[in-house]
């Protein structure tokens, strides 16, 4: 994949911190960043999902027999498991 450059205004406390992990666990400063900018799409991704779950919840709410009926069925299924 082709890498473009980005220059980002970073304030020097944060950069120095960035410096410090870079050299901790031996990656560069782009790599940590880029990790970081991953992590948080992904962050805001799950939120956006975890989001429109809660709301498809509170439209068509979960009937309590039916999960009252997962519940018995994962108990017996989780206690047979040799963990």
């Amino acid at each position: 994949m082709t890498k473009k450059v980005v220059q980002v205004p970073i304030d020097e406390e944060l950069l120095k911190a960035l410096d410090k992990l870079s050299k901790k666990q031996k990656k560069s400063r782009a790599e940590l960043i880029r990790q970081a900018c991953q992590r948080h799409l992904s962050n805001i991704e799950y939120e956006e999902l975890d989001r429109l779950y809660q709301e498809g919840y509170k439209r068509i709410p979960e009937e309590p027999e039916l999960g009252e009926a997962q519940l018995k069925l994962a108990s017996q299924v989780l206690s047979e498991e040799p963990w």
